[in-house]
């Protein structure tokens, strides 16, 4: 657990040219604390089995970042968020190692799934200021998503940048494309919510 705070503050260090020096990085970068607290919320959600106790603790954490993070998500060391307000990730958003998250980023749900119904991300992703990614979609190692990137459903591949409301592919492995995001096929734990009429 030491080795992952300090991964994440060196994450501060190494992202963001206004953070001058350890102490201010630990007292004075509220989303260093979202991430904090986070970790402590999911343990306390994990481990302890104490759901109630992990959601209130999640709120508290809310109201004095203006991130929200949802006690169940699993998140990666090293993991930066840049300004931190607005940023909402869901009860079973993944999100991997040494990940870069802008402000008013959503990792959200579309309510048509139960189980693994937030997307999943993988290692050394950036995502945009105000990326909205919705559903049980998977976004690949090294990816990019765009600042005002939409993916609802569909899955970002390894190595590309995504741009646009719907998202396409703008570069793939460092060449410039032109293509449509491929359909998400839903993890296993993504189960279809049936609807009553």
């Amino acid at each position: 657990m030491l080795k992952t705070i300090q991964e994440d503050i060196q994450a501060v260090k190494r992202n963001d040219p206004a953070a001058h020096g350890w102490l201010e990085i630990v007292l004075c970068h509220p989303p260093l604390h979202a991430i904090l607290v986070h970790r402590m919320a999911h343990w306390i959600y994990t481990r302890l089995g104490l759901r109630l106790l992990a959601r209130l603790v999640a709120v508290a954490n809310r109201f004095w970042t203006g991130v929200e993070i949802h006690p169940g998500a699993r998140i990666g060391r090293g993991f930066f968020i840049d300004h931190g307000a607005g940023v909402v990730i869901g009860e079973s958003a993944v999100v991997g190692d040494y990940c870069v998250m802008f402000h008013n980023v959503s990792l959200g749900g579309t309510g048509k799934y139960n189980g693994q119904r937030h997307p999943i991300v993988g290692n050394h992703v950036f995502i945009g200021t105000n990326a909205i990614l919705l559903g049980p979609i998977r976004v690949g190692d090294h990816a990019k998503v765009g600042a005002n990137a939409f993916v609802i459903n569909r899955d970002v591949p390894a190595y590309c940048t995504v741009v646009g409301t719907p998202a396409r592919i703008v570069r793939r492995f460092g060449e410039r494309v032109d293509e449509e995001l491929p359909r998400t096929v839903p993890p296993s734990g993504a189960v279809p919510v049936e609807l009553e009429l």
